[in-house]
């Protein structure tokens, strides 16, 4: 025995058994279909093992070693700083109880930790464009580990036959199915298949009897580099809560030999223990005295100021709202529970900035910043608690928004996929707005941090088929809307009404001017749920787009206050003041816009179809089209 415990390759540790017995290599690359860790595990224990074991060298020298074992794409680190909210993200992955939708990178980076618990069955080939590829997986425990043989065939190189455990099989019959997209950004959407079920079995079942990926390459990565089994297994288990994360509670050292079993019949160098660590006889490899652990030295290296750990992995753009001053918002925002109001529409949050005098920008097509950073960050969070936002055409041209959202926890900014992008929808009338590869929402689109544009258009117009495309290509489209007010102007109960069909429960109308006193007009308002107007504490002086409801008079002819809010509150965010509030309910005469209630919850009727060629639309006019549709 060498000074560090080790003889040859094979460690040494008082109460091992010494593992030098074949392994099946496909045993050692974890989570594939027909293997469990009991089987990893066997020893043979014959008397023909020593001298097995130089044959196995013997022949193993002669093989090319990448051949036999991949390189592995994980090391400790991806154990000790793992991903965010990992044990959180593999219970989702192992209950698909709804829809999940991921970044490519997503897929690639979660899905190792869960393949002990997913099979893929078949895979059924990709759709006539072939931006579309489908895989089904199943439930590991939906069939047993093999079929028992009554007589085991011995190996033709005459090696021992392996001992295997027969697995549970027709246990679980949960099945996935897996769609690909691989078009202007990539995603993968994981869906359960056939009737909604759940699992018979609980997740840290599947990881007592089946090891991930992650774990086995962990194992192995850190043997090649020169470490004894007996050592990495003390190491990868001494931070038992970071293990359990991962699904390693039942790791044991037995598992790291059968990683890297092949790398060390082909290696013959003797292995060490970890710097800090020693092999004590009697009790195996311990921590030398003073050493930290091998996890926190780890963890220091990779933060150097701790005040930035928070925020590491994010992107440097990423905001963050305070938790304390949510409550001032939340009851002006939809409801989790609400499908959409009893009249089948959305619940609609009417937000901007503007000076003290009333403007939104300097002047008409001129970006004006007036939010600070503080009420940024909030509008960002209403963003988060909104399916859509809306925005016309001419702030689109003006300001080229990206109308994703920047908290730190939606999709793009620390959460999975798009959860907790709203969908950008641009009320274009005319199709004024070209859309190309490198306008702001379809490179947020291309970057994974948000979602494709849908664009509201009056039909009766040669729309180029390569728009339509394209936009289609980066997961948008457009929406044809004939329904017009007496001045020809898309009514908003209708545009309302069509998103409602396209399953978008709430909405937030961001802008710009000539959008927000459009619902602010008395036939308007009662679309309105609630209002968050943040109040800069500037003047952008005369010429600039105001914000301003029609005059409004008495029986007299007097001039009134056009409105005022109710239910308002006021709260201080840095320089700024943010007030919300609801437009009061005013009455409509017949035929117009109907007063709504937030309270029920029903399913709107579907869109009619439309015909994209039938009309003229006046495309310098914004909401206005001069020329009423043909049908």
């Amino acid at each position: 025995m060498d000074e560090d415990g080790t003889i040859g390759n094979v460690d040494a540790t008082p109460g091992d058994t010494l593992t030098a017995a074949p392994v099946d290599d496909s045993l050692t690359t974890a989570a594939d279909d027909t293997t469990t860790p009991a089987a990893e595990a066997t020893v043979d224990g014959s008397p023909h093992q020593d001298e097995q074991i130089e044959q196995d060298a013997t022949q193993a020298d002669a093989q090319d070693s990448t051949a036999q074992m991949p390189v592995p794409t994980r090391n400790i680190r991806d154990l000790f700083i793992p991903p965010r909210n990992i044990a959180a993200i593999r219970q989702r992955l192992f209950d698909v109880a709804e829809k999940i939708e991921l970044r490519k990178e997503e897929f690639d980076l979660y899905w190792p930790y869960v393949d002990n618990v997913w099979v893929r069955q078949h895979r059924a080939g990709s759709d006539k464009t072939g931006l579309y590829k489908t895989d089904y997986y199943a439930c590991r425990l939906q069939r047993p580990t093999y079929t028992p043989k009554a007589v085991d065939k011995p190996r033709t190189d005459g090696t021992p036959t392996r001992k295997k455990q027969i697995r549970e099989g027709g246990k679980c019959h949960m099945k996935l199915k897996v769609v690909r997209y691989e078009g202007g950004y990539h995603s993968v959407t994981i869906n359960q298949l056939g009737d909604k079920t759940q699992h018979l079995h609980d997740l840290d079942h599947m990881d007592k009897i089946k090891r991930t990926t992650v774990l086995m390459e962990i194992a192995r990565s850190e043997v090649m580099r020169g470490y004894m089994p007996a050592s990495v297994y003390t190491v990868m288990s001494e931070d038992e809560r970071r293990l359990a994360a991962s699904g390693g509670r039942h790791l044991n050292r037995n598992d790291v030999r059968n990683a890297s079993q092949v790398w060390r019949q082909q290696h013959k160098d003797p292995l060490r223990v970890h710097e800090g660590y020693k092999y004590d006889h009697g009790n195996g490899i311990v921590r030398e005295n003073g050493a930290l652990p091998l996890v926190q030295r780890v963890i220091n290296a990779e933060v150097v100021d701790p005040t930035l750990a928070y925020y590491a992995g994010l992107p440097p753009n990423t905001l963050r709202f305070p938790d304390e001053l949510r409550p001032f918002l939340e009851p002006y925002l939809p409801r989790h529970d609400m499908a959409f109001t009893e009249d089948g529409l959305p619940h609609v949050t009417l937000t901007y900035a503007t000076s003290l005098d009333s403007s939104l920008s300097l002047a008409p097509g001129i970006q004006t910043v007036l939010s600070g950073p503080h009420s940024k960050a909030m509008t960002h969070y209403l963003r988060s608690k909104h399916d859509a936002i809306i925005v016309g055409v001419r702030t689109a041209l003006a300001d080229d928004p990206a109308l994703n959202c920047r908290v730190e926890g939606v999709g793009g900014y620390g959460g999975l996929g798009w959860e907790g992008q709203p969908r950008p929808v641009i009320i274009d009338p005319g199709a004024r707005w070209l859309l190309t590869p490198q306008t702001r929402v379809i490179r947020t689109v291309s970057e994974g941090k948000g979602k494709g544009p849908w664009i509201i258009i009056a039909p009766g117009f040669a729309m180029d088929p390569n728009r339509i495309e394209m936009l289609k290509y980066y997961g948008g489209k457009y929406l044809g809307l004939t329904d017009f007010d007496k001045r020809w102007r898309l009514r908003w109960e209708a545009i309302l009404r069509a998103l409602a069909a396209e399953g978008i429960r709430s909405v937030m109308i961001e802008g710009g001017g000539m959008v927000i006193n459009e619902l602010l007009r008395p036939e308007h308002s009662n679309l309105v749920s609630s209002v968050v107007v943040t109040v800069a504490p500037t003047y952008l002086g005369q010429g600039g787009v105001t914000v301003s409801p029609p005059p409004k008079v008495d029986a007299a002819r007097r001039p009134q206050p056009a409105m005022r809010f109710k239910d308002v509150r006021w709260q201080s965010f840095g320089e700024d003041a943010v007030m919300c509030g609801r437009i009061p309910h005013v009455d409509v005469p017949p035929g117009a816009t109907a007063p709504r209630s937030t309270t029920s919850a029903t399913m709107a009727p579907p869109l009619r179809p439309v015909s994209f060629f039938n009309s003229s639309v006046d495309a310098q006019n914004g909401f206005q089209s001069r020329v009423p549709p043909s049908s």
